[in-house]
């Protein structure tokens, strides 16, 4: 398959994507764990379907470290014990945070709480941060449908 648009050389979406880059290296900057990080970006790119993203997020903690049965086992969070409490509170303020259409108000209080009593203010604005930038990344490369598959650790930087 082929990109209906390539996002890096467009002159519109190049500059797009040059402050989606200097946006990602400020959360990685951030006191936020970076298995947290994978956690987050992995959950929601398969909830949008994102292939491209579920390949580069899986490939990226793996080369971070992260245990296969753990990657393999995110969008079944729920079901087993592997996932500390705070990453629980973070794959679920994810969730929330990206299928917030799917409920009246948003993300429900209960589950800010939550995250709140395992990340500080600065953890949780990176949390806020990273939620809304992997869901406009899995956006783009959704709708423009880029191909899966040759991504590799680091390559973006």
């Amino acid at each position: 398959m082929e990109a209906r648009l390539d996002l890096a050389t467009n002159p519109i979406t190049g500059k797009i994507m040059k402050h989606f880059v200097a946006m990602h290296r400020v959360l990685l900057d951030s006191p936020l764990p970076a298995k947290t990080m994978h956690l987050v970006t992995l959950r929601a790119s398969q909830i949008n379907g994102c292939s491209v993203c579920t390949d580069m997020h899986t490939k990226d903690a793996a080369h971070d470290g992260e245990t296969p049965q753990r990657v393999n086992l995110v969008a079944a969070w729920r079901e087993t014990d592997l996932f500390t409490e705070a990453e629980r509170a973070a794959l679920e303020l994810t969730e929330q945070g990206t299928r917030i259409a799917d409920t009246a108000g948003g993300v429900p209080d209960e589950v800010w709480e939550n995250a709140a009593k395992y990340y500080d203010e600065d953890q949780l604005a990176t949390l806020v941060g990273l939620i809304a930038l992997i869901n406009t990344a899995n956006r783009l490369n959704v709708i423009v449908q880029n191909p899966v598959g040759d991504y590799q650790p680091g390559q973006f930087g």
